[in-house]
């Protein structure tokens, strides 16, 4: 790894596939700043490679990290440790998380659509479930 740094939050690029390392929070402090996405220059497409790779140990405390999807952009998958709370990006994942884009935001909208729909049938199955005298003996103090 080697220490990359963009107006004045350091992170780290490794030196084998161009991925970044973010400790907590450089993630969410660079995605604010203009410009940068600059500190992504891997190749995508090796990135897109890397990313099958799945059993990931953290670089800082050596736990093995999990595989989140990002929010409002399922197809971005990175690593995240939850004991020191840093996450790793493949090459070309930070640049795509950046550009949010026109598509991006018909997906995520789309994505929501079935979701409403199910959080609207949840509901009408609580207000089943939850009729007066239904289900006595199952709810507590009845």
């Amino acid at each position: 790894m080697t220490k990359v740094s963009f107006s004045g939050v350091e992170v780290d690029r490794c030196t084998d596939c161009q991925g970044i390392w973010f400790d907590e929070f450089e993630k969410d402090d660079l995605l604010e700043m203009k410009h940068s996405e600059r500190i992504d220059i891997g190749n995508t497409k090796v990135g897109r490679e890397f990313d099958r790779v799945d059993r990931i140990l953290c670089p800082r405390c050596g736990s093995r990290m999990i595989r989140l999807a990002a929010l409002n952009q399922a197809h971005i998958h990175f690593e995240h440790c939850t004991v020191c709370a840093g996450c790793f990006l493949d090459a070309g994942e930070f640049r795509d998380l950046k550009h949010y884009g026109v598509v991006d935001l018909f997906k995520a909208l789309f994505r929501l659509t079935p979701a409403r729909s199910g959080q609207k049938k949840l509901k009408d199955l609580q207000g089943v479930i939850r009729k007066p005298g239904a289900n006595k003996g199952y709810w507590p103090g009845k």
